[in-house]
């Protein structure tokens, strides 16, 4: 029996690849760069191109034993030194181990002298060396602009630049060039993006005055790759690329319930809750208590010893802290436990992308069971219905993957259509809770029901929400046999004062009742007494 040509069984051979061992960016390129290849990444200047092939180094000698060579046209090892120790990268420590090389070529274009037989074979000698000195498997050379600027000849530069990615393919380099981005072009010199297998391009834009940086796949030669942009991340853990647009709808379903934290909600939920990884959403105006609820299913989730995480758009951490504990929820010592993490942060900071990356990253480092988001409604300035809506629903599938069971508030609108969320994503939850407010002998009560429950028997009851010292309540839906539960609700919780004056309107209506039947008796007997006078007579 022989072997297949295309492979093992017959399957067709894969493109090996070098993993960067950078976060996202190896799920979008499948698995790595093409080992042995040469890869262009280019973009403007501050988009992170120098980083992400230092990281690309780093990575490789410090999780794959893939030691490295950076040639550098512009900055000297000194300078890259300082520049990535904020990343928490030692340059130095990776040098001393010969795990990784550092090399700067001062490249002065007044100094060179083009003839027909002008070549970089000196450059070829320098990058060997570098190569046989700490046994590399990757290179990085930055930029190729400075190192072609001196040549005005494209006859010249384009055999030199094909010659340089020969030689590196040859020596079975997995390299990494940088390049600027050209007018028109991919690359200043339109040509590197054609000879290279693999084409990244960075991108660092400003739209309604937030940045967002992008990363996309341009080219990559024999492997399927991610083609949408995606943002990604430049911190002081290095580079983060937030991979997937869209998780899908092929996520988990549990059948495991939790408790929202207040007793009398999950009453409504057929006494359970919400189920596990699900995505609920509490809605309401101003007032209203949606941040109470969320609170109490944070309380619940730490007493059950579930990390979670608290994302306030609105309020300070401290300032949250103080006001639940008017309510009876003391959220500090889960805090200084570790298991609740909050997160303020106004939404005008970053864009829609640069919050899910972030909210990505956090989610990665924390590993919650319990993500809470107050509100999303805040997310709505700057940015168009449609570009929130996908953010949002990226977020609900990340989060639903994870098994992650999230609490989105939203702030709606007196006046406006109650049932209908603000940013669009109703038909995205799976538990809808609405607070309302309502008029009733004229005081103002909240009233709270459940618009939808996915895969459970929810109570269609609008029952009265209170806020008081021991926490959230709600008033059971009928006391009395009264036919309106919030008036009958109201009335006992003005307590005696309010008793005493209904008794004293019943005794008043009883004594004019007695006052109307003594008088109708006197009327009815006037005729027999006058009868009975005259007879006397």
């Amino acid at each position: 029996m022989t072997k297949s040509a295309n492979g093992k069984n017959g399957a067709p051979p894969q493109l090996k690849k070098s993993p960067t061992g950078i976060e996202g960016l190896d799920e979008v390129t499948g698995g790595g760069l093409p080992t042995g290849r040469p890869t262009i990444v280019c973009g403007g200047p501050g988009c992170g191109k120098t980083m992400l092939g230092i990281e690309f180094l780093v990575r490789g000698a410090t999780q794959f034993d893939e030691p490295g060579v950076f040639m550098a046209f512009e900055e000297t090892p000194e300078d890259l030194t300082q520049n990535v120790a904020s990343l928490g990268f030692d340059l130095q420590d990776l040098s001393a181990r010969k795990k990784l090389f550092l090399d700067y070529v001062h490249v002065e274009r007044s100094e060179i002298q083009e003839t027909g037989e002008y070549d970089l074979e000196g450059l070829f000698i320098r990058l060997q060396h570098a190569i046989d000195l700490v046994g590399a498997k990757r290179v990085v050379l930055d930029t190729l602009e400075a190192l072609f600027s001196g040549f005005s000849n494209q006859g010249i530069l384009r055999a030199e630049i094909r010659r340089l990615f020969r030689w590196l393919k040859d020596r079975n380099m997995t390299t990494v060039i940088t390049a600027e981005r050209g007018d028109g072009t991919l690359t200043r010199y339109g040509l590197e993006e054609y000879v290279s297998d693999c084409v990244i391009v960075l991108d660092h834009r400003v739209a309604g005055q937030l940045s967002t940086r992008r990363l996309r796949i341009v080219k990559y030669r024999g492997s399927v790759h991610g083609t949408n942009e995606y943002p990604f991340l430049i911190d002081e853990h290095g580079i983060s690329v937030l991979p997937i647009t869209s998780f899908g709808l092929n996520h988990r379903a549990p059948t495991q319930r939790i408790s929202s934290g207040i007793p009398d909600l999950d009453d409504l939920l057929e006494r359970k809750g919400y189920y596990r990884g699900s995505a609920v959403l509490v809605s309401g105006t101003a007032g209203s208590g949606k941040t109470s609820i969320a609170s109490h299913f944070v309380e619940a989730a730490c007493k059950r010893q579930e990390r979670s995480l608290y994302l306030s758009f609105e309020e300070s951490s401290a300032q949250l802290a103080r006001n639940m504990r008017s309510i009876g929820i003391d959220l500090e010592p889960w805090v200084k436990k570790g298991l609740l993490q909050f997160h303020g942060i106004r939404p005008s900071e970053h864009g829609l992308e640069m919050h899910l990356a972030r909210l990505h990253r956090m989610v990665d480092q924390f590993k919650p069971r319990v993500v809470v988001l107050d509100p999303i409604t805040n997310l709505i300035s700057g940015d168009g219905d449609r570009e929130i809506q996908s953010m949002l629903m990226r977020l609900i599938d990340f989060l639903k993957a994870n098994q992650i069971t999230a609490v989105f508030t939203s702030l709606t609108v007196s006046g406006k259509h109650a049932e209908q969320s603000e940013v669009g994503i109703s038909s995205l939850i799976d538990t809808w809770i609405l607070l309302r407010e309502l008029e009733v002998n004229g005081e103002r009560n909240r009233g709270l029901y459940v618009v939808k429950s996915r895969g459970m028997a929810h109570s269609n009851q609008i029952r009265q929400f209170l806020l008081t010292d021991q926490g959230a309540k709600l008033v059971p839906a009928s006391v009395g046999g009264s036919t309106t539960p919030l008036a009958d609700s109201a009335a006992q919780r003005n307590g005696p004062e309010r008793a005493r004056g209904q008794k004293k309107q019943k005794r008043r209506s009883q004594q004019r009742s007695a006052v109307a039947r003594i008088r109708s008796t006197a009327n009815q007997e006037k005729p027999f007494l006058a009868k009975a006078a005259g007879e006397n007579r």
